[in-house]
C-alpha cells in the first residue's frame, strides 16, 4: 500500500503486528499459532494480549524482543508506527505497511494481508460480509446531520477531512462540519460557530464519559451529546464487521 516491493515466504510462520486493529484482524483469520508479538496496545482479542509477547509500543518497540522473535513478516501502518522504527526495523525483517484513510482501502487492506498469510479465502468472506452489513444498514434521520467527532479534551480535538473516521462518518449517513485536514484542537466558541446537530464523543484516544456530556452541554446547551464506541469508526481491520451498526457505536452507558 505504500507502493514498496516485499519478498515473503509462501505462508509467514512468525507473524508480529505492531497495529492493534490489524491484531484482531489477524485472529479472526485464525492465525493463532503463527501470530508471536504484538504491542502493549494489542488489547482485542484478550487472550493474546494475555499471552502473546508484547514488543513495545505502536511508537516504541522493544528491537531486542523483535530480535528474539525472528518473525518473517512485520505488519505496521504509516500512520500508527513511526517512520524511524519501521526504517529501522525493514532492514532486517520483511515488513508490510499498510496505508488506509478510507473504507475502501481498508477493504483492499483486509484481504492483501489474508493474501499475504495464505488466507485468502477467509479474506474474501471477511470482506463480503463487512460489505452486506454496509449495505443494509439504516441511515440515520433526518439524512445527514451535521456532526463534530472529539477524540480528546483539555484541549478539545476534532476529527477533520482527509482521515479513516471522517471518510466512516460519511458512510455512517452523518455529516462532518468540521473540515480541517487531519486532527486539530477546537475550542467551545469554535463549535457554537459551526452548530454541530450533535457532538460524538469517542471512546478513544481519550475516553469520555457521561460526566464529559455534562460539562459539554453547560456551554452547549442547544447542542446533542452522544458518546460513541472508537474501535468502531476508527479500527480498519474486522472491526468493520460491526461498524454498521448504529444501536452498537452510539453507547449512551459509559459512566
Amino acid at each position: 500500500m505504500m507502493g514498496r516491493t516485499v519478498k515473503l515466504p509462501k505462508s509467514p510462520q512468525r507473524i508480529i503486528s505492531l497495529v492493534p486493529s490489524l491484531t484482531e484482524l489477524l485472529h479472526d483469520l485464525d492465525l493463532n499459532e503463527r501470530v508471536v508479538g504484538i504491542t502493549k496496545f494489542c488489547i482485542k482479542p484478550e487472550s493474546w494480549f494475555r499471552s502473546k509477547t508484547r514488543v513495545g509500543g505502536t511508537k516504541s518497540v522493544d528491537f531486542e524482543k523483535i530480535k528474539a522473535l525472528n518473525p518473517d513478516l512485520i505488519i505496521a501502518n504509516k500512520e500508527e508506527n513511526t517512520k524511524e522504527e519501521i526504517e529501522a526495523l525493514s532492514r532486517d525483517y520483511n515488513v508490510w505497511i499498510s496505508d488506509i484513510n478510507s473504507y475502501h482501502e481498508a477493504l483492499i487492506a483486509i484481504q492483501k494481508i489474508a493474501d499475504l498469510c495464505n488466507k485468502t479465502k477467509a479474506g474474501e468472506n471477511l470482506v463480503l460480509q463487512i460489505e452486506r452489513n454496509r449495505k443494509t444498514y439504516t441511515l440515520p434521520a433526518p439524512l445527514n446531520p451535521k456532526v463534530i467527532y472529539l477524540i480528546w479534551r483539555k484541549p478539545y480535538m476534532a476529527v477533520g477531512t482527509a482521515t479513516y473516521i471522517h471518510n466512516i462518518l460519511t458512510l455512517l449517513g452523518y455529516q462532518n462540519c468540521f473540515l480541517k485536514e487531519r486532527y486539530q484542537t477546537i475550542t467551545i466558541d469554535q463549535i457554537k460557530a459551526l452548530k454541530p446537530d450533535t457532538i460524538f464523543l469517542s471512546s478513544e484516544p481519550y475516553p469520555f464519559k457521561t460526566k464529559d456530556i455534562e460539562e459539554l452541554k453547560e456551554l452547549l446547551p442547544n447542542t446533542e451529546c452522544k458518546l460513541v464506541d472508537g474501535e468502531l469508526f476508527s479500527w480498519y481491520g474486522s472491526r468493520l464487521l460491526y461498524t454498521f451498526n448504529q444501536s452498537v457505536f452510539i453507547n449512551e452507558k459509559a459512566t
